[in-house]
């Protein structure tokens, strides 16, 4: 091999890295923080952190309108191809200054330090972080208060078919019960 195919060759190992390397961060989940989303992140920011993606509105009515049943507006966030990535709630209502309230999350890819994501069963969860459950009619949601998250498990995983409120302790929670929602809110 002559040196101009090396230099060609490690040129383009070095712009695979950096490029792999600036996308290494928009998958993460901490605390306050999705992938380039933080509790500063308004509303408006979201067309430049997601300009490849395609973002569609779903806007509440506000005070003014007739539709009782839409509380929030909803920005949801696709990826080229169509893939669902993300649903997005601002703190105000029909405010493109407005900051982020709750971020659903939709794509396996989105995970934390610990490798916990929309894929992962609960003893992956149990064992990396401290919850406290509480019991709805139809699932058990698992309070993460390391990353102020909310994780949902549906009921039939349980093996509880009843739609009662019963208190359900972690002991209750099968290890491979898979995750329904996974929600990351800010304050």
């Amino acid at each position: 091999m002559n040196k101009k195919n090396f230099l060609s060759i490690i040129v383009i190992v070095l712009s695979l890295l950096i490029t792999s390397c600036s996308n290494s961060g928009d998958f993460n989940i901490e605390k306050g923080k999705v992938g380039k989303i933080s509790a500063l992140t308004t509303i408006n920011d979201l067309q430049t952190i997601f300009e490849n993606d395609s973002i569609v509105k779903n806007l509440s009515e506000g005070a003014s309108g007739d539709n009782y049943f839409q509380d929030d507006d909803e920005y949801l966030i696709f990826e080229k191809g169509g893939t669902l990535l993300l649903t997005i709630i601002p703190k105000e209502q029909l405010d493109s200054t407005s900051t982020i309230k709750s971020i659903e999350i939709h794509d396996i890819r989105y995970k934390t330090k610990n490798g916990i994501s929309l894929a992962s069963n609960f003893s992956e969860i149990n064992a990396n972080n401290v919850l406290r459950p509480e019991s709805t009619l139809q699932s058990v949601t698992l309070f993460l208060d390391e990353l102020n998250a909310t994780i949902t498990i549906d009921k039939d995983e349980l093996g509880i078919k009843d739609f009662i409120t019963q208190k359900i302790s972690l002991e209750q929670i099968p290890d491979l019960a898979k995750i329904k929602s996974f929600i990351i809110w800010f304050d």
